[in-house]
């Protein structure tokens, strides 16, 4: 760019002063030629004579020949060249006809030449030859070239300041980017990179911070669930072990108290498999792609897991009933969507009162198939709402490990719904007890 900057405006202003001077000089000589048009013989008389216009042209010098180049006129008042012969370019094209001109700018000067014919009744008859040397403008246009030079070199410089400030100023801000990316690499999710402005890197650096956001809430929901899962498979462990270790050091224990205590493993062991399966569920769940799904009718599905369900409602005293206003068919797979209705009508039955009753409803609106179990049990209260499908989350943790719950069969409902662009949600039913609505897209032919 600095080289361009000291370049094109010196060449175009070399190319300026030489179209001047080409029109200055040719047209002096053409002034010249005129005033000689009239002779028919070019002597050094006659052309003597006739120079007298050479005095008022700007040129440096005026030769003036005849037909054979031979010098009849010139206007150096030192080193005269009449009567000798010069072969210029300038003249031998001249006198061959044409007009010439030649200009170059070297060693802080212009140095012009220009050439015509001197033409009498359509013969040649001469040639006048003038020369320029001009340091005036040459003058000019080195301090053209100084001033741009030193314009260069400022520029040069305050280019080289500022690249390193800006270069400095990135280096830092990108430093700071890769110190959070190293903590963040080591553990570190609480670092924040800080970087302010509007430009990309700090565009970056925000989406740096949201990503650490996401990695913080899902770390600390990862531990939070190591944790949870931890505890709720210690407890059953916890018991097992101390059932065993109560029959092998109580000598002479009845036979009674063994099978019960047998029985009270057995239940352990069987809590401890459920929360192993639904653990092993969640992680399907997180780790593989969705399913492709095919056309599911969520009649027959609700139909299944009444029939299964019907004898637990009727041993806790609860009534369960089914009010399908428009069948449905939606995208998934079977045993997904029995999975969802089966862990909501079986948490409306275990938490209920005697003489409760459990309604599965099912209906279409805009294109959707609305799922609702509803009941008029213990409820949730409204602070709780908003947790309920966390991991492990209880309402009542005593009452939920009594029912033989594990406090995942409501992520298992949320994760599975999402899977098949569904959505669940939870309120209080007028009846006073929980609302879980499930929605799904209608299954269409050809979808």
């Amino acid at each position: 760019m600095l080289a361009l900057l000291n370049t094109y405006p010196l060449v175009v202003s070399e190319n300026l002063v030489f179209r001047s001077k080409q029109t200055t000089m040719q047209s002096s000589v053409s002034v010249m030629v005129s005033a000689l048009s009239g002779l028919s013989v070019l002597t050094e008389e006659t052309v003597t004579q006739a120079m007298t216009v050479a005095e008022e042209t700007a040129v440096s010098r005026v030769l003036v020949t005849d037909a054979s180049g031979k010098v009849l006129y010139d206007s150096s008042e030192t080193g005269s060249a009449v009567g000798d012969y010069v072969l210029y370019t300038e003249v031998v094209q001249a006198l061959a006809g044409n007009d010439a001109f030649y200009s170059r700018y070297y060693d802080g000067a212009f140095r012009s030449r220009a050439a015509s014919p001197v033409v009498y009744r359509g013969q040649i008859i001469g040639a006048v030859y003038a020369s320029e040397y001009d340091t005036e403008q040459a003058v000019l246009l080195a301090g053209l070239q100084q001033n741009l030079w030193r314009i260069s070199v400022i520029t040069g410089i305050i280019v080289l300041v500022m690249s390193l400030a800006l270069s400095k100023l990135l280096t830092v801000r990108f430093n700071q980017l890769l110190e959070a990316i190293r903590s963040v690499r080591e553990g570190d999710y609480n670092h924040r990179t800080a970087i302010g402005g509007n430009d990309e890197i700090t565009q970056l650096a925000r989406e740096f911070d949201s990503l650490t956001d996401r990695l913080q809430v899902t770390e600390n929901a990862r531990r939070r669930f190591v944790a949870d899962a931890s505890h709720e498979l210690k407890t059953p462990l916890a018991s097992i072990r101390l059932l065993s270790d109560s029959i092998l050091q109580t000598e002479g224990i009845d036979e009674g108290t063994v099978k019960e205590f047998v029985g009270d493993i057995n239940s352990e062991a069987g809590r401890l498999q459920r929360i192993t399966e639904e653990l092993l569920r969640l992680t399907r769940l997180d780790g593989e792609p969705p399913h492709q799904g095919y056309e599911v009718s969520l009649e027959a599905v609700i139909g299944r897991v009444t029939h299964m369900l019907r004898m637990l409602a009727a041993e806790r005293g609860v009534v369960l009933q089914t009010e399908i206003q428009q069948p449905c068919s939606v995208k998934g797979t079977e045993d997904d969507l029995y999975q969802i209705v089966y862990n909501l009508t079986e948490n409306a039955i275990k938490y209920n009162r005697p003489d409760g009753f459990v309604k599965i409803g099912l209906r279409q609106k805009n294109g959707q198939a609305v799922l609702t179990v509803e009941d008029n049990g213990i409820g949730i209260p409204e602070e709780d709402l908003p947790k309920i499908f966390d991991r492990f989350y209880r309402v009542d943790k005593a009452r939920s490990r009594a029912a033989g719950g594990t406090g995942l069969g409501l992520s298992i409902v949320h994760d599975t719904a999402l899977r098949y662009g569904g959505t669940v949600q939870a309120s209080r039913s007028s009846a006073g007890g929980a609302l879980f609505t499930v929605t799904f897209p209608v299954w269409k032919e050809g979808a």
